[in-house]
C-alpha cells in the first residue's frame, strides 16, 4: 500500500507518515495518553499503552504516525473499520486525531488526514466518518478546509453503560 511510509518535508524540519506497528507502540502511547488528557481524562499510560497494543495485535484499528527526525512522534490518526449495510460497504470510522502541542499548525495533521483518506480509498471503503467535540473549532475548522460535510440528515445518540 502506498500509505505504509511517505516522507514529508516542512519548513521547520523533514517527517515521515507511516502505518504504526508493535515497534512504534510506546509512541503511539505517548501521545495516546495526551489525546485522552486533552478530552479530560486522567493520564494513564500504562492502560492506554495496553489498549493501543490489543488493537494493534488483533488487529482491530489503523494507525498512522507521523514521526519527525530521531523517532520523535509528532501526531495520529486512529481508524476503526466499520460497514454500511445500506451501501453494502467497508466504511472508516477516524476516531481519534491528535497532534503533540509543538506540531501544531504545520500541516502535519492534515497530511495524515490525507494519508487516512488515501487509506479508505486503497480498502475500497464508502467514506471516513468522524466525530468531534462541538468546542473543538480548530478540529472542525481542519475538517471543513478538507471537504469533510458536517451531518445534518441525522441524530446521533449514544447509550452510556458504565
Amino acid at each position: 500500500m502506498q500509505t505504509e511510509k511517505k516522507v514529508v518535508k516542512t519548513n521547520m524540519a523533514k517527517y515521515i507518515i507511516k502505518k504504526a506497528t508493535l515497534e512504534e507502540l510506546d509512541l503511539v502511547a505517548q501521545l495516546f495518553d495526551q489525546y485522552r488528557v486533552f478530552y479530560e481524562q486522567a493520564s494513564d499510560f500504562e492502560n492506554g499503552r495496553r489498549f493501543i497494543q490489543a488493537r494493534m495485535k488483533n488487529n482491530q484499528s489503523v494507525i498512522f504516525l507521523a514521526l519527525e527526525q530521531d523517532n520523535i512522534p509528532l501526531g495520529f490518526v486512529q481508524l476503526y473499520p466499520s460497514f454500511s449495510s445500506v451501501s453494502m460497504k467497508k466504511l472508516w470510522i477516524l476516531n481519534d486525531l491528535f497532534m503533540d502541542p509543538s506540531a501544531r499548525n504545520r500541516g502535519i495533521a492534515k497530511k495524515l488526514m490525507e494519508t487516512a483518506k488515501n487509506f479508505a480509498i486503497e480498502t475500497g471503503a464508502k467514506g471516513i466518518i468522524l466525530e468531534t467535540a462541538v468546542t473543538n473549532h480548530q478540529a472542525k475548522s481542519l475538517y471543513e478546509s478538507i471537504r469533510y460535510k458536517k451531518d445534518v440528515h441525522s441524530d446521533h445518540y449514544e447509550l452510556t453503560l458504565d
